[in-house]
């Protein structure tokens, strides 16, 4: 059974930098396409960032930039490097696994219909 757990969320001030963590397990991470999705309040889930199995990055256009997503397979571990957050950035962050990665312009993409394992989220609030 697929389990993914978040952390690193927090309450930040604009301008300031965040990482987050997803640590996965009862599944071979090394093997699974990984991405980052958040929702903020009132609003769908919007795709971050998604990386493939030899570590390729796609980005959301909002956070192009600003955010950059990684992995460690010995530790089963993605994480979302985080900086410039601005209160545009408040929302849940959800981390998500998937048995294969689809592709845009040779990016993998971070649309949610192409993840079918999901972990509970970690809130990110950014202050003006």
């Amino acid at each position: 059974q697929v389990h993914l757990v978040e952390s690193g969320g927090g309450s930040v001030q604009a301008g300031d930098s965040l990482r987050l963590s997803c640590v996965a397990s009862g599944y071979s991470h090394s093997t699974y396409c990984m991405g980052w999705f958040r929702q903020a309040p009132g609003k769908g889930r919007e795709g971050v960032a998604a990386i493939s199995l030899n570590g390729r990055a796609g980005y959301g256009d909002s956070v192009k930039g600003r955010f950059t997503i990684s992995r460690d397979d010995a530790k089963n571990t993605v994480y979302l490097d985080m900086k410039i957050l601005g209160p545009d950035d408040t929302a849940m962050y959800y981390c998500a696994a998937a048995q294969v990665c689809h592709y845009k312009n040779d990016a993998p993409r971070a649309s949610e219909s192409y993840f079918p394992y999901w972990g509970q989220g970690t809130q990110v609030t950014v202050s003006s």
